[in-house]
C-alpha cells in the first residue's frame, strides 16, 4: 500500500509552488469554462455533499486542458447573506471575522482533494472590490427603472428580523407559515421594499430556455415558476357606482356563464364595495385571510367566502352578478378580481355549489358539470356554434373593438423584493435627501461599516440604522441619510460568473464597464459547463440570467445567456438511504477520508458511485474498492522488473494493442458524453489486461496514466514523475487508432442444441463456411457430436456456431 498521505502533500506543494494552474488566457486555444456554483463558506466546512459537484467538473476540467483548451475553472465563495449573520449572532462572532476563517478551512480542504483552481482567481461576494460591481448593476437596474420601491405586504420574520422572499417561507406541520432557516414564525407585514421588476423580462427569459442545453425538468421548472398566461382585461361596472371592476380571464368564451365575481380580500376596492351591513363580516373574513400564505390559500380544498353586498352589470348579458370576496383569489396574480364560471371550472363549481350561486351551462355536452373539454358554445349570443378557440379570438377582438379591455398577458411570476432589513450585505448605493428623495451615488462602492451590535433592530430598519456617523451624509450643504436595508444573498451570486473573468491575478478586478471587459466576455461567455444543486434550479438560475439579460440589453456582455449547459448533480445520501445531517449524526467529513484512503481514492469513489445526476446512497465499501485498485496500479508500476518490457508498440501481444486503443477510444466518448462513471471502468479494463499479459510498454503505461490524472491526478503525477521531469498536468493527450479497434482475432462459442459447449479463437470475418469447417475440426467437438448426424446448423460471422444434432 502506497503511502498517500506522502505523495499527496507532495504534489499539492509542487502545484503550488510551480503555479501549474494558473490562469493564462491563451487565445491560440479553444476556451472552455467550467463553473461549479460557489458554496456559502459555513462553520461546517465541506462535506461529501459539496464533492458530488466539485469532483465531477475537476475531472472534466482537466481532461480538457490535456486536450488542448484554455480552461477557465475557477472557484469562489457567496459569503454575504443571512445564514452567515445568523451564524455569528448564535455564536457571539462578527460575521466578517468568522467568514475569513471559514474560508481558509474551505480553502485548505479544496487544496486537499487537488482540485486545479487557480486560487488567485477567486471571488469573495464580501469583498469591496466585488460588491462595488454589484452595487454598479444595481445602480444600471435603477437607471433604466427596473428597480423601484414599492410598499407590498412581506413576509416578516420578528425573530429573524427581517423580511422573506416567499421561497424562504415554508408551512410547518401544524400549518403555521414559518422560515426556512430557524423554523420562527412568519406573518404578513406591509413595508417599503426595493424591489426589482423581474416580470419584465419574463418573456425574455422564457424564450431564452429554447436557446441553452438546461435539464428538461429545469425548463419546465422555469417556465411553470413564470407561468405565463395569455387572456383579456375586462371591465364590469359596479352597480350603483362610477366604478369599474377589472377582471382578468383566460377563457373569455365562459363570460355568457358568469354568475358572479371574486375580488381578493388584500384588494384596494374591498372597502369601496362592502355595504354596511356586510362590513363587519368582511372586516373579519380580511383579518382572517391575511394570516394565510399564498401557497396555502391555493392549495386550500375547501374555499371560503363572503358577499360583500354589491353588484356589477355583465358587459354582455347585462345582468347584475353579486361581487364576492375569497382568499382563492390573489391579489398577486392579475388584477386580483376573477369572473366565476362555475360550469366550467372545478374551483368556480365548488364555490358556486357552496354559497348557492348560479350554475350556467354554455358548452354543449351531456356529461355532468363542470364540463372541462372543448364543444360547440350555446346560450352565448355572439359566439353560439364556435368551438373554444375559435370563441376566443372573437370575443377578445369584439372587446377591443368596443373598448370594453384589452388583450393581456399575466404572469405567475412576481418582482424580486431585494431588500433585506439585516446587518450583513450589499449596501445600496442610495441617498434620500429630507425630502425623501432618492439620489444615486456614482462613486463606488460604498463600504459595509464595521457594527459591534449588528443585532436585528425589531422595527423593521436594518442595524445599519444605528451606525450615525456612515448613517448620514452632507453634500452640497444638504443632509442626506443612506439607505440602512441591504441586498439579499442572491445578488453576489446573480453576476460572479463574470467576476472570475474581471478578477486579475494581482487581485484587482478589470472594471465590468470597460471596452476591456467587453473582449473577455466575448471571449469567455457563456460559461459552457454548469454543475450544481437542483436547489438551484429555480431562483439562482432566474435571477443570474435575468441579470445577464439586462447587462445583455445594456450593451455590457456580448450574448444574450449566461449559461449554455447545466447539470444538477445528485445527492450523496447515508447508508440508510436517509439525508446526511448533522442532527443524525450521518455526516461524511471528506477531511477524515483524505487522512484515512487518500484524496485520489475519494475523487474516484465520487464520481464511479453513479452519473453525476444520481443520488446514491454512501457505501464505505465503495472507497475501499477505490484504493485497492489504486494500490493495484501502483504495483503494477513499482514491480516492472518482474515484467517484460517491449520496446516496440507493435511487438506487443494484440490484445494489449486492442486495450490500448479502445480505453483511449472509448474514455474519450464517455467523457463527451459526461459518463465520468464509464471511463474509470474502461481503466480497470485495461489493468486487468495488462496483469494477465505480464508485459508492458512505457508509451502505453505514461499515456495511461495521463488518464489517470483527471481522476486520481496526485499517483497519477508520482508515478508519471519516474521517467518525466515535467507535470503529468502539462502533457496531451493520446489519441488512438480506428484501424485497432478490432481483434484480427475473435472468441466463437459453440453450442450444440442450445447449450454453450466450447470457444475456439479464430480469424475475424471467417465467412461460414469456413467458420463451420473449422468448428467441425476441433478435436472437443468432434469428441461431442460423436459422428451424430447433423441436423441443423446456425452460423453467425463473427459472432456464435449453434449444432442441432
Amino acid at each position: 500500500m502506497y503511502n498517500h498521505n506522502k505523495i499527496e502533500k507532495k504534489w499539492q506543494k509542487y502545484w503550488k509552488e510551480n503555479d501549474t494552474f494558473a490562469f493564462v488566457d491563451d487565445h491560440n486555444k479553444p476556451k472552455f469554462y467550467i463553473l461549479d456554483m460557489f458554496p456559502y463558506p459555513s462553520g461546517k466546512g465541506i462535506h461529501v455533499g459539496h464533492l458530488k459537484g466539485y469532483v465531477p467538473t475537476d475531472v472534466i476540467s482537466r481532461y480538457h486542458r490535456l486536450n488542448g483548451y484554455n480552461v477557465l475553472h475557477p472557484m469562489g465563495w457567496d459569503a454575504f447573506g443571512l445564514p452567515a449573520e445568523q451564524y455569528a449572532l448564535d455564536t457571539n462572532n462578527h460575521p466578517n471575522e468568522f467568514t475569513q476563517k471559514n474560508i481558509e478551512v474551505f480553502r485548505k480542504q479544496l487544496q486537499s482533494v487537488g482540485f486545479d483552481y487557480d486560487y488567485k482567481k477567486e471571488v469573495d461576494t464580501t469583498s469591496p472590490d466585488f460588491y462595488k460591481w454589484t452595487q454598479w448593476i444595481f445602480v444600471q437596474l435603477y437607471k433604466h427603472n427596473l428597480a423601484e420601491i414599492q410598499e407590498i405586504d412581506v413576509n416578516w420574520c420578528e425573530k429573524l428580523g427581517t423580511v422573506l422572499s416567499n421561497e424562504e417561507v415554508l408551512v410547518d406541520a401544524n400549518g403555521n407559515r414559518v422560515s426556512e432557516r430557524g423554523s420562527h414564525p412568519v406573518v404578513k407585514k406591509p413595508m417599503k421594499q426595493w424591489v426589482l421588476k423581474i416580470v419584465d423580462y419574463a418573456d425574455k427569459l422564457l424564450e431564452g430556455l429554447n436557446d441553452i442545453d438546461f435539464p428538461e425538468s429545469i425548463k419546465l421548472l422555469q417556465t411553470n415558476w413564470i407561468g405565463k398566461s395569455e387572456g383579456v382585461n375586462l371591465d364590469f361596472k359596479v352597480a350603483d357606482q362610477d366604478l369599474n371592476l377589472t377582471v382578468f380571464t383566460t377563457r373569455i368564451d365562459t363570460i355568457y356563464a358568469v354568475s358572479y365575481l371574486v375580488i381578493s380580500p388584500e384588494h384596494p376596492l374591498v372597502a369601496s364595495l362592502t355595504k354596511q351591513e356586510y362590513k363587519e363580516a368582511v372586516e373579519q373574513y380580511v383579518s382572517k385571510a391575511k394570516l394565510s400564505s399564498d401557497l396555502d390559500r391555493i392549495a386550500k380544498v375547501d374555499k371560503t367566502g363572503v358577499f360583500s353586498g354589491s353588484y356589477v352589470i355583465n358587459p354582455f348579458t347585462k345582468e347584475l352578478i353579486p361581487v364576492w370576496i375569497s382568499d382563492y383569489v390573489l391579489m398577486s396574480f392579475a388584477t386580483g378580481i376573477v369572473m366565476g364560471a362555475p360550469a366550467h371550472d372545478e374551483r368556480d363549481f365548488a364555490f358556486a355549489s357552496k354559497y348557492n350561486l348560479a350554475i350556467k351551462s354554455i358548452i354543449q355536452t351531456n356529461q355532468p358539470l363542470p364540463y372541462l373539454n372543448d364543444g360547440k358554445h350555446i346560450n352565448s349570443e355572439l359566439i353560439n356554434g364556435l368551438n373554444i378557440a375559435d370563441s376566443i379570438a372573437k370575443l377578445s377582438a369584439y372587446i377591443v373593438e368596443n373598448n370594453l379591455g384589452k388583450v393581456t398577458q399575466n404572469y405567475k411570476l412576481r418582482n424580486w423584493i431585494f431588500s433585506r432589513q439585516r446587518y450583513w450585505g450589499e449596501p445600496f448605493p442610495v441617498l434620500f435627501n429630507e425630502q425623501n428623495e432618492i439620489a444615486i451615488i456614482e462613486d463606488l462602492p460604498v463600504q459595509l461599516p464595521d457594527l459591534d451590535d449588528f443585532k436585528p433592530s425589531g422595527t423593521g430598519e436594518s442595524p445599519l440604522a444605528n451606525a450615525t456617523e456612515w448613517l448620514y451624509v452632507m453634500i452640497d450643504n444638504k443632509k442626506y441619510r443612506r439607505e440602512t436595508n441591504t441586498m439579499p444573498q442572491w445578488a453576489g451570486s446573480s453576476w460572479y460568473f463574470l467576476a472570475y473573468i474581471l478578477k486579475n491575478r494581482d487581485g484587482t478586478y478589470t472594471p465590468l464597464n470597460s471596452a476591456e471587459a467587453y473582449d473577455r466576455f466575448s471571449r469567455w461567455m457563456p460559461v459552457d459547463l454548469y454543475i450544481g444543486g437542483q436547489e438551484h434550479a429555480v431562483l439562482h438560475l432566474l435571477y443570474s440570467r435575468f441579470w445577464y439579460q439586462f447587462l445583455y440589453d445594456i450593451k455590457a456582455v456580448p450574448n444574450k445567456e449566461p449559461f449554455f449547459k447545466v447539470i444538477n448533480q445528485g445527492m450523496i445520501l447515508a447508508a440508510n438511504n436517509e439525508k446526511m445531517s448533522k442532527s443524525k449524526g450521518n455526516v461524511i467529513n471528506p477531511d477524515d477520508l483524505v487522512q484515512s484512503h487518500g484524496a485520489d481514492a475519494l475523487r474516484l469513489y465520487m464520481v464511479f458511485m453513479g452519473p453525476i445526476t444520481a443520488t446514491l446512497p454512501w457505501n464505505n465499501d465503495g472507497i475501499d474498492g477505490m484504493r485497492k485498485w489504486l494500490d493495484r496500479v501502483h504495483r503494477l508500476y513499482m514491480n516492472l522488473n518482474d515484467l517484460k518490457v517491449v520496446d516496440n508498440v507493435d511487438q506487443l501481444d494484440q490484445e494489449i494493442i486492442y486495450a490500448y486503443h479502445k480505453l483511449i477510444h472509448n474514455y474519450k466518448k464517455a467523457m463527451k458524453e459526461y459518463a465520468l462513471n464509464i471511463a474509470i471502468s474502461e481503466m480497470m479494463v485495461f489493468i486487468n489486461v495488462m496483469y494477465k499479459h505480464k508485459v508492458v510498454n512505457y508509451e502505453l503505461l505514461d499515456n495511461f496514466l495521463i488518464l489517470l490524472s483527471c481522476f486520481s491526478p496526485h499517483l497519477a503525477e508520482e508515478l508519471y514523475s519516474i521517467n518525466h521531469n515535467t507535470s503529468v498536468c502539462l502533457a496531451t493527450f493520446p489519441s488512438y487508432d480506428e484501424s485497432k479497434l478490432q481483434l484480427d482475432t475473435v472468441t466463437i462459442p459453440i453450442q450444440i442444441n442450445g447449450k454453450l459447449k466450447h470457444t475456439i479463437n479464430v480469424q475475424r470475418d471467417l465467412d461460414q463456411e469456413q467458420l463451420l469447417k473449422l468448428v467441425l475440426e476441433d478435436e472437443v467437438i468432434k469428441n461431442i457430436i460423436n459422428n451424430q448426424p447433423i441436423k441443423k446448423q446456425v452460423v453467425v460471422i463473427n459472432k456464435i456456431v449453434n449444432l442441432v444434432i
